[in-house]
């Protein structure tokens, strides 16, 4: 997993060399989920996230280490590695799509665009192809990409326990916001 992902970022790197003026990439992107239930309120933000971004195709990717997603409470952050996520095994999750309606963006104009994205997101080792509505903000040389969507847990395989099941929303709130900079590929 950890090189199939590795693979994916180094080909997009790769296959966008030669556009690296159309390029723009964070290593601190944010993504948080959110579960609300009568019983507990779930939370987790991971702010290590890895992404590219292409300007000119509307190829986008994103890689996130299970492991840095920070909860509330140490206990719940151990369960979420050990038992749910299995971040053993899964330590990665991912994204790889597209800005559907790129054309709609004036990238010479500062201002805020919605969008829609599709693609393939890969969570537990299961990848599911999903689609989400979102904004992307132009201002000078930086792009910011904002998406909120709903994940189901059993979707990707992730098992909630009978015990614990009504802690846990059905579906969780996903929050992305990308600060993306210009890539300057380095020589």
């Amino acid at each position: 997993m950890k090189i199939k992902t590795l693979w994916l970022i180094m080909g997009l790197a790769t296959t966008l060399t030669a556009t690296a003026q159309n390029r723009y990439f964070t290593k601190t992107g944010h993504i948080e989920f959110y579960s609300h239930t009568t019983l507990e309120d779930i939370k987790a933000v991971n702010d290590q996230v890895t992404s590219f971004v292409d300007i000119e195709t509307g190829d986008v990717v994103f890689s996130v280490l299970n492991r840095s997603f920070q909860f509330a409470l140490p206990l719940m952050q151990e369960h979420f590695n050990e038992n749910y996520m299995e971040s053993e095994k899964f330590p990665k999750s991912s994204f790889e799509g597209k800005i559907a309606d790129l054309k709609s963006i004036d990238l010479t104009k500062d201002g805020k665009y919605p969008v829609n994205v599709s693609g393939k997101l890969t969570i537990h080792g299961i990848s599911k192809e999903i689609k989400a509505t979102g904004s992307v903000t132009i201002d000078h040389d930086k792009i910011t990409g904002e998406s909120v969507f709903a994940v189901i847990p059993e979707d990707f395989g992730i098992k909630i326990p009978g015990v614990v099941k009504e802690k846990f929303a059905e579906s969780m709130k996903v929050t992305v916001q990308m600060n993306y900079q210009k890539y300057i590929p380095k020589k």
